[in-house]
Parts: C-alpha cells; structure tokens; sequence
C-alpha cells in the first residue's frame, strides 16, 4: 500500500508538471500569434466575398462605392477594394432600409419571432461538434443575425477558437456557471464578452463549469426549489432581445449541463462522424438523451423542438465505408440527416493550429481548390441550418 501511494503522489506530481509547462508552451504560441499588446481583429474581406455574403453583384457595391455610398472600402494595391466585417454590416443596414422586402439583408427576428436556441451536441469526442459549433455562429453573424456563443465544454476548445485561454483569461470565473450557480449567481450579462467578429457575443468556457456536475447533486437533495434544468433557459431569458440565435457548444457527456441546454434549446444539432464506431456511440448516446429528457420533460421540463438534425462531420466522400454509414443514417433518418456534409479538409485543421475558423484565415494560405471545396461545404451547411432558423419563424430564407 505505501508503495501504490508513493506511486500515485509521483504521478500527480508528473502530471501536474506536464499540465504547467503545456500550459506555458500554450500561452507563448499565443503570445506569438496574437502579442498581448495587440487586439485580435477579423481579415478584412475581399469585395467578392462582400458582395457574396450580402447576396448582390461586385459591380453594385463597386457602384455604391463610386456613388459615396454607404461605408468606404479600404483601397489596395491594383484598386483592390477590402470591407471589414463593420463595414459590410453597415451595408447591411443601408440595404435592408432601401428595400422592400423586409430581411433582404437584416435577416434576424422580427416582432413575435421567438429567439433560436441551437445546441451543438454528441457523446463521442472527434466528431466536429467545437468546429461546427464555431463556424454556424461565425457564419450567421457574418450573415447578419445577432449571435450568442456559449462554451459550455469545460475543456473550452470554442473558447479557445476565439482568443481565450481559460488558465489565464478566466481566473476569475466568467463562464456561464457564474450566471447558474445556485448560490449568489451573478446576471447573464456580466459573463458576456463582445468577440472580434461583428455580431458574434461569446461566453467562454473552463473548469469552473464542472461545477454545476458537483453543486446540481447537492441541491436536489436539499431541495431548494430550483429546478436544475431551467437554469440556462432562465439566464436566456433575460437577454433574448440581444439576440437572434444562440449557439451552444455542449460537453461530450450527458450531465446535468447538457441537460439544462437541451431544456433551453429550440433546436438540436447532433454531429455524426460517419464510422462504425462514431454512429454506435451514437446510438447509446440517443438511448440516453431519451430516457433522461423523458425524466426532465415529466418533471416539467419543455422538451418540444423546432428542430432536430444530425449533420454528418468529417466526411470523405472518396471513402467507401463511409458513404454507406451515410446511406445507412439517410435510411434510417431520412430528412432528419441535413442534406450538405462538413467534409474533412486540411484547411480547416490547417486554420485551428492557429486557432482560427475557416471564415477567418486568408484563402491565399492554401491552394485554391483545397480552400473553396472546404468553404463550399461548410457554407451549404450553415446555410441549410439558416434556413431550418427562418422556418421556425414562419418564413423562408430572405422573405
């Protein structure tokens, strides 16, 4: 026995040592990307891709540009013309009030439009849930919707996608635990930070939120009469005219934070890596979710959706065993299973070494094709999701 404890003292030990000097060799890649000194900004977008984003022609905004219209574009070499995200979000809001098709270019909520919750959820790690989390919200800001983040994955990899690193930028709380806790919590809006994206409200993620796993236990027993799985909808609830749409990035476990996220949704996004292993695991993880959620909702919780869609990650369209786990899911699922997939692509790896998004690396850093195929398939994803969002507000996408 006094050797396994000495053991075990010598291996908490190593392991705390490797966790400081990880943590240290983390935050001096920060510190070489993005200098403390220096505020992390967003590129600046082409007019092409402008103009995309917005739905109109190059040659119109090159015509509001010569009319003196609307934002002034930065000039570069060969006449060259680049929008910040501000810029194109102005643009948007000088369109949308010379149109008469309201949400042309606002495409947000309107007067009785319920705020959209989407939790980004699966139970097995590696299949593109942080990813997908991180481009839909960055997406939809782009596209002109008012986005709330929330990292609610205590190992904070969303967070870390937008500049944050929970050992040094969090020590003093700022998770969504501080505004659920059961004892002094604080409001929503003290833990909500503005990202470098137009748009786009992040609340970041870290350890702390384990918490909520530890205190939920203690509270039940007491009976206090807070029901854990309202807790983040009541948050929500007193922000939701901030906001369009929230984006949720869950654990990858079934504890009382996922569950309080699902009675807070009103949407459910689930991320299928598409191999044998990923889809059994899913399997268990949907047997789960339904009897758990079958507690919640008898103990009042509201677990009626919008929507529901499984959205195939990583996917190698050249790879046979998967294509047929991609048929499997379609028979299976049918309209469940979003018709686009997030195709497995170096430049999306690529942009996380330096902790970006696709929306935010310069497509000159990868050869052209590699760049747009993957730009292709997470805009058709993101897109269809959009579209499952202004279908739950009763209209189509841009009417």
């Amino acid at each position: 026995m006094g050797r396994d404890m000495t053991d075990r003292k010598r291996i908490d030990a190593l392991v705390g040592h490797h966790a400081e000097r990880l943590s240290a060799r983390l935050q001096a890649h920060r510190a070489q990307l993005f200098p403390p000194d220096a505020r992390r900004e967003l590129r600046k977008f082409t007019s092409g891709e402008a103009a995309d984003l917005l739905g109109v022609k190059d040659a119109y905004l090159r015509k509001l540009h010569l009319d003196g219209r609307g934002p002034s574009p930065e000039v570069r070499t060969g006449g060259r013309r680049y929008y910040s995200p501000g810029d194109i979000q102005a643009l948007r809001v000088m369109l949308e009030a010379g149109t008469k098709t309201p949400g042309a270019y606002l495409p947000g909520r309107r007067d009785g439009d319920h705020l959209q919750v989407i939790t980004v959820i699966n139970f097995k790690g590696g299949s593109g849930k942080t990813t997908t989390a991180a481009h839909l919200a960055q997406k939809m800001a782009l596209d002109g919707y008012r986005v709330l983040a929330i990292d609610l994955d205590p190992q904070a990899s969303l967070s870390a996608l937008h500049g944050f690193q929970p050992e040094f930028d969090l020590l003093d709380g700022g998770t969504l635990y501080d505004a659920i806790r059961y004892d002094d919590p604080l409001p929503l809006r003290d833990v909500i930070q503005k990202s470098y994206f137009t748009n786009l409200d992040i609340i970041p993620g870290n350890l702390d939120l384990m918490e909520f796993e530890h205190d939920t236990p203690r509270a039940l027993l007491q009976r206090d009469g807070s029901l854990f799985f309202t807790r983040v909808g009541d948050a929500l609830s007193t922000v939701e005219q901030d906001y369009d749409v929230v984006v949720i990035d869950c654990p990858p476990q079934l504890g009382y934070l996922t569950m309080s996220a699902l009675s807070a949704a009103t949407a459910v996004l689930v991320t299928v890596h598409p191999q044998m292993l990923d889809v059994m695991s899913m399997c268990q993880f949907l047997l789960m979710v339904s009897n758990l959620l079958g507690v919640v909702a008898d103990a009042g919780g509201d677990m009626s959706y919008d929507w529901l869609r499984y959205v195939v990650t990583r996917y190698e369209p050249g790879d046979g065993p998967q294509n047929q786990m991609v048929g499997f899911m379609r028979n299976m699922f049918g309209d469940h299973v979003l018709n686009h997939t997030v195709l497995k692509s170096t430049a999306i790896s690529d942009a996380g070494i330096t902790k970006q998004t696709l929306y935010e690396v310069e497509k000159g850093q990868f050869t052209r094709s590699t760049y747009e195929r993957a730009m292709e398939s997470l805009n058709a994803v993101n897109v269809e999701i959009e579209d499952l969002v202004q279908t739950a507000w009763g209209r189509k996408h841009g009417t």
